[in-house]
């Protein structure tokens, strides 16, 4: 049986009766899951992005409860309070990104072992976007698969773009893939910046309710990424888009004021992902899933359609 993990109750807004456990993936490295039972027609397996955590996804797991679904999500290893990779816990790091993949695997075995109600579909958002594809190649076991604001590729100037290959890829060669990348803070993001022209929602209460999650649980919170995180996301975005697009029906959401993952890149893959939805909202920011509400409402809805579909 698995041990039961702490879980902040009181700073996140998700449905009752969930379960929180530590999980060991194959290497030994110490993951934290959770799973909210609320509802009977499937479950709704939410892969967070860089930085984030369960709690954050208690709203989601609420909205995913009113349309009949069960959820889980996970804290992937190097943030939240799973295993920190380094010494400093302050920075985002990774050591490969196949590496996800075994919190993957550790995952859907405590989701079998608990019976979650089946079929199983897949939410990604922003780096869980791209963590969701690779499993999509990997056979994860899902009818469909809903991704918000997936990191299939990372914004940046085009002429920085050069400099970011050459820090990512030869910094680690050299003993310094633990440095921070340049212009990046120890500070998670929330927590330096003002609500005004943020990055990821128009939503104050959302942004607010990040806010006291992490003044209230700080280690939660991670600051920028590792240069050895950087050269890792760069390759494995590279080589997720040369791949063929998989079969699995799929619905992509994105704000057309994106400005954290790069939007050509999603655009290129959902040309050629047969049968599949892009949906481009006005004025969204990053957070789809804690952007206003009728933009909230709108990824539920479709993501919610696409599963009813494809039972």
């Amino acid at each position: 049986m698995a041990e039961a993990a702490p879980y902040f109750a009181e700073v996140t807004e998700a449905p009752p009766g969930e379960s929180c456990v530590w999980l060991r993936a194959s290497d030994g490295v110490r993951i934290r899951a959770a799973h909210w039972r609320a509802g009977g027609k499937g479950t709704v397996i939410m892969f967070p992005g860089r930085t984030e955590y369960i709690e954050k996804y208690g709203p989601a797991a609420l909205d995913f409860a009113k349309r009949g679904y069960a959820s889980a999500a996970l804290d992937w290893r190097g943030q939240g309070i799973a295993d920190r990779l380094m010494e400093d816990r302050a920075p985002g790091h990774v050591l490969d990104f196949a590496d996800y993949q075994k919190d993957v695997a550790a995952l859907l075995d405590w989701l079998r072992a608990e019976d979650l109600p089946q079929p199983w579909y897949l939410v990604g958002h922003s780096m869980g976007g791209c963590i969701g594809l690779r499993a999509i190649y990997d056979g994860i076991p899902v009818k469909a698969a809903a991704f918000s604001a997936p990191m299939w590729g990372i914004k940046m100037q085009s002429a920085m773009r050069p400099l970011a290959w050459t820090l990512g890829t030869l910094a680690p060669r050299v003993g310094m893939g633990g440095k921070m990348t340049p212009t990046t803070s120890k500070v998670t993001y929330v927590m330096e910046a003002a609500f005004e022209g943020n990055l990821l929602t128009r939503d104050r209460a959302m942004f607010e309710l990040m806010v006291r999650q992490l003044t209230a649980h700080p280690d939660l919170a991670i600051g920028g990424p590792t240069l050895q995180w950087l050269g890792q996301a760069l390759l494995e975005t590279r080589a997720l888009m040369a791949m063929d697009p998989p079969g699995l029906p799929c619905l992509t959401v994105l704000g057309i004021n994106e400005r954290i993952v790069h939007i050509e890149a999603i655009k290129r893959r959902m040309a050629t992902w047969p049968g599949a939805e892009f949906d481009l909202i006005p004025d969204a920011e990053h957070e789809l899933m804690m952007e206003v509400p009728a933009v909230r409402n709108r990824f539920f809805d479709k993501a919610v359609a696409l599963f009813d579909a494809n039972r």
